[in-house]
C-alpha cells in the first residue's frame, strides 16, 4: 500500500462497483447497545481512496451516534441480482462546504435539505477497515479486504 490509498486499486474497484451499483445502503451506529441504531442511506460516491460517502442531518441519530462512536457497519442488497456487501468502518463527520457541494443533489436532497447552505447538512465519510462481498457464481462470502487506517475524530470541518 502506498500514499494515502487504504486498499489495493483492485480492491477500490470492487467495493466502487458494488456500492455504487447497489447504491442504498442500512446504516449502522451505535453497535455496542442493543439494539443498535440502522437506517437507510444513499450512497453518493466511493473515491479514488475505497471511502463511502453520504450526506445526512446533524440532528440525526447517526450523527450523534457517530460522535459518541464512530465505528458502523454499512449493509449493501440486491436480490435480484444476487449481490450482498457488508462494510465495517469508521465515519467522519463533515461540515465544509466544498464537499457538501460536491455530493448534494438539490432534485434528491431537496426532500431531505433546504439546499446547500443549511446548516443541518452534513457529509458522512466511510473509511473501511473491513468489507465482504457475496459470490454468487461460488456461493460464498468472500472477504474483500480486513484492514485499514484507524481515526481519530469522528467531526471535520
Amino acid at each position: 500500500m502506498s500514499g494515502d490509498k487504504l486498499f489495493e486499486e483492485k480492491t477500490i474497484d470492487q467495493l466502487k462497483e458494488l456500492a455504487e451499483s447497489i447504491r442504498f445502503a442500512i446504516m449502522g451506529t451505535n453497535l455496542k447497545s442493543l439494539p443498535p441504531h440502522f437506517i437507510p442511506m444513499t450512497t453518493k460516491e466511493v473515491d479514488e481512496n475505497g471511502s463511502i460517502w453520504f450526506l445526512s442531518s446533524e440532528k440525526s441519530t447517526q450523527n450523534k451516534n457517530i460522535i459518541q462512536d464512530n465505528n458502523l457497519q454499512l449493509i449493501y442488497s440486491n436480490p435480484e441480482n444476487m449481490q450482498f456487501l457488508t462494510v465495517y468502518g469508521q465515519a467522519i463527520i463533515y461540515k465544509g462546504s466544498v464537499i457538501l457541494e460536491k455530493f448534494y443533489d438539490s432534485e434528491v436532497d431537496g426532500i431531505w435539505f433546504k439546499g446547500i447552505g443549511d446548516p443541518d447538512l452534513t457529509a458522512i465519510k466511510v473509511v473501511p477497515t473491513e468489507a465482504h462481498y457475496w459470490d454468487k457464481n461460488e456461493g460464498v462470502l468472500v472477504n474483500l479486504f480486513k484492514e485499514g487506517k484507524e481515526l481519530n475524530s469522528a467531526f471535520q470541518f
